[in-house]
């Protein structure tokens, strides 16, 4: 493709992948749609516009995931669409929607279907997550083999370690990506659709302001025990702690984009710890932090393999490693005060 032309939208373009993706986008000479939630809000429009090539190839729209008719003008004219965003914590005083599952599901499908509307897009790739892979039976009894695209989480089932916003998280990731993998089907080829389920995502940030999912991986650092509560939970719904580095996650968008034709779900992580290992490795490797014994955490790990070679099968290589990951994790967080 000719990347001087090429246009692609990338919505939730402010936000911690978003903002990443864009930058590797003008880097390598696309032509940017990004939206955001509020073009008044100078703390996320600037950091957008101060990019290198922005001045020339991105243009800033307003769209909101509980508004999706909005992200309709974002992607006119569009090839590629990057659906990022994700509605997180529920607008109460909206009355649209009666939760973030509801809003993350209507979100997907408005967005599908301005893809299909505009006749220009030829691929819509979905950010999903990691929590919508669950390798746990029906019931939650026993873990399978391996993670890997046949797994999805089951949602009806209780967890130990599970709150009201990482259950709706959960189950808004799982529902709407199962719905924006069926335009496969219904589009009769005239829309492709990846989804990329993503790790515990993890490395460096341009943000001014750590990222929550940092937040999590550093969480036996900071002895935050609300972090650290969903990355119990995250052990719990997987048998293990998936991660991935940003910068792999924004690549294997991009390549998920330039290839000539590519649907279907697509595992992106590359590490599968356990609470213990990454503490294991935080003590060896940083010794002048402790970490207190309620953030050790003695469960074994479940005998779950990461199964991720369907996109390496595909021909994406992954540039960081575990260690990679928390080490720069680690160097964020310590340069933005994070850690003390």
């Amino acid at each position: 493709m000719e990347k001087s032309t090429t246009k692609v939208c990338v919505t939730g373009g402010s936000g911690y992948i978003g903002s990443w993706l864009v930058k590797k986008l003008l880097d390598k000479g696309y032509k940017v749609h990004a939206t955001v939630r509020n073009l008044g809000d100078a703390s996320k429009v600037d950091l957008l516009k101060s990019l290198p090539h922005a001045s020339t190839n991105l243009v800033l729209f307003q769209a909101n995931i509980y508004n999706p008719i909005e992200f309709e003008l974002a992607i006119q004219g569009c090839e590629f669409v990057f659906h990022v965003a994700t509605p997180l914590q529920h607008e109460t005083q909206n009355t649209k929607y009666k939760d973030t599952v509801e809003a993350a599901i209507a979100g997907v499908k408005a967005i599908a279907d301005s893809c299909t509307r505009s006749q220009s897009v030829k691929r819509l790739i979905y950010t999903a997550s990691v929590m919508s892979a669950s390798p746990l039976t029906e019931g939650g009894l026993n873990f399978k083999s391996c993670i890997n695209e046949s797994c999805w989480s089951p949602l009806d089932i209780s967890y130990a370690h599970s709150n009201d916003f990482m259950m709706g998280y959960t189950k808004s990731k799982t529902l709407a990506e199962k719905e924006v993998l069926s335009y496969n089907d219904v589009c009769d080829g005239k829309l492709e659709v990846v989804t990329l389920p993503c790790g515990l995502v993890g490395g460096e940030t341009l943000l001014s302001y750590i990222p929550q999912s940092m937040e999590v991986v550093l969480s036996q650092l900071t002895g935050n025990p609300s972090t650290f509560k969903v990355l119990r939970f995250l052990q719990e719904l997987l048998g293990s702690v998936t991660l991935v580095h940003v910068d792999d996650v924004c690549e294997a968008h991009i390549f998920s984009m330039e290839q000539t034709s590519m649907r279907g779900r697509f595992l992106c992580a590359v590490a599968n710890p356990t609470i213990r290992e990454i503490a294991m490795y935080w003590q060896e490797k940083y010794p002048e932090y402790q970490i207190a014994q309620e953030f050790m955490d003695e469960q074994d790990k479940a005998a779950v393999e990461l199964d991720t070679s369907k996109l390496m099968r595909m021909g994406f290589e992954y540039k960081y490693d575990m260690k990679k990951i928390l080490d720069d994790s680690f160097n964020c967080g310590r340069q933005m005060g994070a850690l003390k």
